[in-house]
């Protein structure tokens, strides 16, 4: 369906935005619904943030993803937020609604439980160990703890920030078996070898630097643990290989990104999009840049 008049607009912001992968995902989505839409991805100067989000009132753009630098900044131009994003003071989705108002939600909790779910797997009642302590491992650490993990751990390099990560949950949640564990401390192994789920937020393994070893040792990890990393190129991680021949089940990174950015869509159309159809787009869209 070629852009006319009657085209409605959504997007992605960010900044740098060149490396997005969520234009191909979300556009294939678009076509298969049959709406007469379009996803773009802009690029907005940290200065200009709040320019752009008025761009999208005055414009009338449907909404907007949010990715770095943007999703704390965004924050102070919406006229409203939900609880994830009062908790975590992040937003990546943004709903111009008819009055034109801005609403920010945050998807990538959902998007992470979603992915989760997608292969049969589930936190609730399990001990959950979050490797990194950035805005993801937030985001993760505090929709594992609302969905009813039994405890978390938080393992960083840096073990102030990780007990950063372990205060927000407290603060925020009804979970208190939270810990900051030292990745280099000796409470870390006891940390990994006794989680049911384990989910690495680092950067770790990331193209090109792919054939590094994993965050954590392989002989912390054993059958009968669900590991995901939230890296998705490669999409089989060198953490993902040594869960699996440790025994564990895997889940990869492709499934939290697909899954927050059909949420995403579900807020814009009030449908619910087809997320094979988006993990296909992904995909290809991943092959393409190697």
């Amino acid at each position: 369906m070629k852009p006319n008049t009657q085209t409605r607009l959504v997007g992605v912001i960010g900044w740098p935005i060149e490396h997005s992968l969520s234009p191909a995902m979300q556009n294939a989505a678009l076509r298969e619904m049959g709406l007469n839409w379009l996803y773009l991805a802009f690029a907005v100067e940290p200065e200009r943030v709040g320019e752009a989000l008025a761009g999208v009132r005055g414009l009338g753009l449907v909404g907007l993803n949010v990715t770095i630098p943007h999703k704390s900044a965004v924050i102070e131009h919406l006229d409203e937020t939900d609880e994830a994003v009062q908790a975590l003071g992040v937003a990546n989705t943004i709903v111009r609604r008819e009055d034109g108002t801005l609403a920010g939600h945050n998807t990538d909790g959902p998007g992470f439980l979603r992915s989760l779910a997608e292969h049969g797997h589930s936190v609730a009642g399990r001990a959950v160990t979050v490797i990194g302590a950035g805005g993801s491992a937030r985001s993760v650490a505090w929709a594992c703890a609302r969905e009813g993990a039994s405890r978390i751990a938080v393992v960083n390099r840096t073990v102030e920030r990780a007990e950063d990560v372990a205060e927000l949950v407290r603060r925020t949640t009804d979970l208190r078996e939270v810990t900051a564990v030292a990745l280099e401390g000796p409470e870390s192994r006891e940390a990994v070898s006794g989680a049911d789920v384990i989910v690495d937020c680092t950067s770790v393994g990331m193209y090109p630097r792919h054939n590094v070893e994993p965050v954590v040792p392989a002989e912390w990890l054993r059958e009968g643990q669900v590991v995901t990393d939230l890296t998705y190129n490669p999409l089989d991680t060198v953490l993902l290989k040594a869960a699996r021949a440790a025994g564990a089940q895997t889940v990869d990174g492709a499934g939290m990104l697909v899954h927050q950015g059909a949420i995403s869509l579900q807020y814009w159309t009030g449908q619910e999009p087809q997320v094979e159809t988006m993990r296909r787009a992904l995909l290809e869209a991943l092959g393409a840049r190697k």
